[in-house]
Formats: structure tokens, sequence, C-alpha cells
């Protein structure tokens, strides 16, 4: 463990929970420039939960409208 207290089990959640902010960014913005929003689109709270968080990237519901295109850009 470092001086400060922060072994590197924790500094490895952090940069697993900073890594998953930043894909949720970069996912969003990359659907948003697809015309496409999911309105949950987020990092799941419960996968933070755990002792050593390894985050889960939660894409929510959407409408049948908004799968119907996801689909189309994906296909």
């Amino acid at each position: 463990m470092k001086a400060d207290g922060i072994g590197h089990g924790a500094q490895y959640s952090a940069a697993c929970v900073e890594q998953a902010e930043e894909t949720v960014k970069e996912l969003r913005a990359a659907l948003a420039t697809a015309g496409i929003k999911l309105p949950t689109l987020g990092i799941d709270p419960a996968s933070l939960a755990r002792e050593a968080p390894c985050p889960l990237v939660e894409l929510g519901r959407c409408s049948v409208e908004t799968a119907a295109r996801l689909t189309a850009v994906l296909g």
C-alpha cells in the first residue's frame, strides 16, 4: 500500500471508473452524431457498489423507434 493510503487495487478501481465514464461520454457523442439518444445511458450504479468497482455501462431503455434507428446504424 502506498503512503497516501491508496493501494494498487483502489488505483485500478479508480482507473476503471474513469475509463467507464470516458467510454460513456464517447458513446453518447457517437450516438448523437447518428441522431440517436439513449436517455438512460450511463454507468450502472449497482456495479459501483462492489468493494473493488468494475463498472458496467447501462444502455437502458429506449423507444421502438430509437431501437430501429440503432439497428439501422449498426446494420
